[in-house]
């Protein structure tokens, strides 16, 4: 759950890019990173490794000020491969919204499947069943690139979809803010956050889009 201290008139808010090895999770924080004002962003940390893009976490903190409260948000990936498993877990505790990040390979639907329930299982272990999440499929731009409208739903017919070229910057912006946006709601259900803070959904994303210098979030089909 996001941190409120009223002494230092300060939230922060945890989010977490989780899917399957190589899916594009530290492309999405490396064209974040790109895409924040310089003086709103904090260092991008990211460790590369054989077996996977990132063995621990990547961890990217976007700060900014409105109605009087500093907000920091800190943004991480977990790594993919199942010899990470505890890794994963220890990243996603405490998370504000997840951000599921699979390939658009035909031949990554096992690998997004099992990555996926690996995400609710550890999800219910934690305790956050209802926390939000962003479906993105990355990796649109391959020749053989699975179709939004036939992609893997998840369960859930009616699941929106976030299409994305990571490398490109392609929807990485818009995947983002769509996460923003449900982790207020489902802070405010349960902290009741814009009471508190004097701050509603709609005033902390246009400060956010001020603050970070990306006003104008991309925008894919899907």
């Amino acid at each position: 759950m996001a941190v409120v201290d009223f002494q230092e008139r300060q939230l922060t808010l945890k989010l977490v890019y989780y899917g399957p090895p190589l899916s594009g999770k530290t492309s999405n924080l490396r064209a974040l990173y790109a895409a924040v004002d310089k003086l709103n962003r904090g260092r991008l940390m990211t460790l590369d490794t054989r077996d996977d893009r990132t063995l621990f976490f990547d961890l990217m903190p976007i700060f900014f000020r409105a109605s009087g409260f500093s907000f920091r948000i800190k943004v991480y990936t977990v790594p993919g491969q199942p010899v990470h498993e505890a890794t994963r877990k220890v990243v996603l505790a405490s998370a504000d919204g997840v951000v599921f990040v699979a390939d658009s390979s035909p031949k990554a639907r096992q690998e997004n499947a099992a990555s996926w329930h690996n995400l609710l299982a550890n999800l219910t272990a934690l305790g956050l069943e209802r926390l939000p999440i962003v479906v993105q499929y990355n990796k649109q731009d391959l020749p053989d690139a699975v179709s939004i409208d036939a992609v893997d739903r998840f369960g859930d017919p009616r699941r929106p979809i976030q299409a994305a070229c990571a490398k490109r910057g392609e929807g990485v912006v818009s995947t983002f803010f769509q996460l923003v946006s449900h982790a207020w709601d489902y802070l405010d259900r349960n902290i009741r956050v814009s009471q508190k803070l004097g701050i509603d959904a709609t005033a902390f994303r246009t400060a956010l889009e001020e603050h970070v210098g990306v006003a104008e979030p991309d925008r894919l089909p899907g």
